[in-house]
């Protein structure tokens, strides 16, 4: 026995702009590592994070 066939939601599309805009608004952190390496020997290490946000969000959250 099967349930009703459930109703496909309808596609949503989002701009560039309305992405950006809640990105900003939330805050992203962005977070990377490099390791240059010959032969199993570590050569040099670079850990980056980055925080992208807007200003204003930036001063509500102080």
């Amino acid at each position: 026995m099967t349930g009703p066939t459930p109703m496909p939601t309808p596609e949503r599309r989002i701009a560039l702009v309305d992405l950006l805009d809640r990105v900003l608004a939330g805050g992203v952190v962005i977070h990377g590592e490099v390791t240059l390496s010959i032969a199993d020997v570590e050569l040099v290490h670079i850990s980056l994070r980055a925080l992208l946000t807007s200003i204003s969000a930036l001063e509500q959250n102080r």
